[in-house]
Formats: structure tokens, sequence, C-alpha cells
């Protein structure tokens, strides 16, 4: 066992110099842990600052997505709009040939434009309804579209099935179909024809029937 006595003055100042750099040692560790957590807490701050800026970006985004859906349901009114003047349109450009046809060709007493029926609940306007007593007999129902699509035939002939429940008035009468339009989705004409309906198209502003020569449409 080493005593203090047998501990040289060489021995002793060697053991001070280690504990002193020991010392030192300790003293940069600390000052470095001191760094380390001012650097945490500095990116602790930066990180909530980030999380802040991030809610707030959320808060914004929400609110622009909301102020859009607005708009888009604006224009989507707006575009209805539009579609039904379009529509309106259409039908007045059609009106006076198609008067002429039903006339001249069909024998139409009776012609009444954008025709409204009401029974119970159920309601049903048609774009044109015309149609004659006596020997003819017979009713007709034009269906104008801007764009003739395949959903416009079926449209048509449930008009045609249900205007006796609709207008028993004309139930005692024969029934045929005119499909009207200023473009057509391509086939959609011949599909008509062969499901008896007869086909007119918009040409200068003037509604010709475009059904083959000797067509005859089916009397429902």
């Amino acid at each position: 066992m080493t005593t203090a006595a047998d501990i040289s003055w060489d021995d002793l100042k060697a053991m001070i110099a280690s504990l002193a750099e020991s010392s030192k040692e300790t003293d940069r560790r600390l000052r470095e842990t001191d760094e380390l957590i001012r650097e945490l807490r500095d990116s602790s701050k930066e990180t909530d600052r980030r999380l802040r800026e991030t809610d707030e970006l959320i808060r914004a985004l929400r609110d622009a997505d909301d102020r859009i859906d607005q708009q888009l349901e604006k224009l989507g009114k707006e575009i209805g709009g539009l579609g039904n003047k379009f529509g309106y349109f259409t039908e007045g450009l059609a009106l006076p040939s198609l008067e002429r046809i039903l006339t001249e060709r069909f024998g139409m007493e009776n012609i009444s434009p954008r025709h409204r029926v009401r029974r119970g609940k159920r309601e049903q306007e048609y774009d044109v309804l015309a149609w004659a007593n006596g020997e003819i007999n017979l009713a007709i129902i034009v269906e104008v579209k801007s764009r003739v699509e395949r959903a416009a035939i079926e449209q048509l002939i449930r008009q045609l099935e249900q205007l006796p429940e609709l207008m028993p008035e004309l139930a005692g009468k024969a029934r045929i179909g005119i499909l009207a339009g200023v473009e057509w989705q391509p086939g959609v004409a011949e599909e008509a024809q062969s499901l008896g309906l007869m086909t007119a198209t918009i040409h200068d502003e003037i509604f010709d029937l475009t059904v083959p020569e000797g067509f005859e449409p089916k009397r429902w």
C-alpha cells in the first residue's frame, strides 16, 4: 500500500496535472451537453413554429377548398342555366318549322308548345304536344334537343306510353313521336327510326324530317 510518505513531489505534480486535465474534460463535456440542450430547445421551438405554420397552411387550404367548392357549385348552376336557355332557344328555332310539318303533313288541329300537365303528384312537360280529332284522331309528342343522345329515345317513348294516363282526354287517340335536334350522337337517329320514331334535324334554322322516303312511324 502506497503511503503519503512514499509519494514523491513529481508524483504529486503528475496527479494534480491529471486531475486538472480530467476537470477540463469534464468541463468540456458539460459545455457540450449544455450546447446540445440549447440546440434541442431551439430545435423544439423550430418544430413548434413549423407545426404552427403547417396548421395555418391546412386551415388556409381548407378555406380555399370551401371557396372552390362554392364557386364550382355556382358555376355548375350557371352552366345548367345556360344549358336550359340553349334548350329553350333550340325549341324556339324548331317551333315554326315543326308547326308547319305538324299542320301540313299530319293535319294537326291543336299545337301546344311547352305543354305542362299535372295529375295528382305526377307532372310532365312536353316540348310540343299536338293532336287532332275526327277522322285523324291522332296525338303527336315532339321532343326537342340541342344534342340528341340515346337517352332521349327512352325519354320520348316513355312520354308516349304515359300520355293516356296523364291526359285521359287523349287516351282514345293513336300516338306517334318525333325526336328533333340540332346535333346528333352517331347512330341515334337510325336507332330512333328503327323503334318507330320520326326524326328531324335543323338546317339553316329550319327543322326538316330526316326519315327515309316511305317511312311509317309506329303508332302507340
